[in-house]
């Protein structure tokens, strides 16, 4: 990470407990303000989450603010939005961007998951396609995970996770402990786990992550990881905030995250995002 970042050419935002509160179940308007000025001031604004692009609607949806692009999947769906003004209508960017970038699971990998969740009957997993998110069936566990996001939960859906084998799948996430995760990773040749929450982990190519997301941009638009600015609060975030060259962690991130970040920033829900941005001179 560089010694002096600035100046800022772009912006990375994680959604869950970064934009969006965990109390509140909303983007607070302070990270509202802050995300317009950032356009006023002619800095790019990015998504960056563990989410996939139909997951991240029910935020986005939420936002009056226009993407450059989109980073899903912790970086395997690079979605462009290719409009040249800064109207539209909440949400709709990543509905009209088109893919730059995509990296879905090695189906031999996959079979291999399959297989151990074969041999573990009772464990949860989702399953993440570029338009359809579905599990493999519910438990009381995972209700009460989906019930922590509020009103930015999406649907829920239960399918047979043998279609990972034909649909291009991007991630995959089971309710698994971190020695389970240690278990099944050290089986899979192509594929590492990110964990923003306690209760599950992300299965992701092992080459992917955060930053591959953001490189796509860079290389994209031209600008340098050492003139970016990101924000997060998981696990899943730590490679994202090492890279940049500003890693802010929120208030509510885990220990763990802010040992990584340049700069520990208030909670999400007491202005975390605004009060870092002007403390990099970033915005006024």
């Amino acid at each position: 990470m560089s010694t002096d970042p600035r100046p800022i050419a772009a912006a990375f935002f994680d959604i869950d407990g970064t934009l969006t509160s965990f109390t509140a179940h909303e983007v607070p308007a302070s990270a509202l303000d802050a995300l317009a000025a950032l356009r006023r001031a002619g800095v790019r604004i990015f998504i960056c989450t563990g989410r996939s692009p139909s997951q991240a609607v029910t935020v986005l949806d939420t936002i009056p603010v226009t993407f450059d692009g989109y980073v899903t999947f912790n970086g395997q769906y690079c979605l462009l939005d290719e409009r040249t003004d800064e109207g539209g209508t909440a949400g709709d960017g990543i509905r009209r961007s088109r893919v730059i970038a995509e990296h879905p699971l090695d189906t031999g990998d996959l079979r291999i998951i399959l297989d151990w969740l074969a041999a573990h009957p009772h464990v949860v997993s989702n399953f993440g396609e570029k338009d359809y998110v579905y599990f493999n069936h519910v438990d009381e566990g995972m209700r009460a995970t989906w019930k922590s996001l509020g009103k930015t939960a999406p649907p829920v859906y239960v399918d047979d996770p043998a279609r990972a084998l034909t649909h291009p799948t991007y991630q995959v996430s089971p309710y698994i402990t971190p020695d389970e995760e240690a278990e099944l990773v050290a089986s899979l040749p192509h594929v590492t786990g990110v964990r923003w929450h306690p209760a599950f982990t992300d299965l992701i190519p092992a080459d992917g992550g955060k930053p591959a997301g953001m490189r796509v941009f860079a290389a994209h638009f031209g600008f340098a990881l050492e003139h970016t600015i990101a924000f997060g609060d998981g696990g899943n975030d730590i490679a994202m905030i090492e890279a940049a060259g500003v890693g802010v962690a929120m208030g509510n991130a885990r220990d763990n995250v802010k040992a990584a970040a340049d700069y520990v920033t208030d909670d999400v829900d007491h202005g975390g995002i605004a009060n870092a941005l002007r403390r990099f001179g970033v915005i006024g």
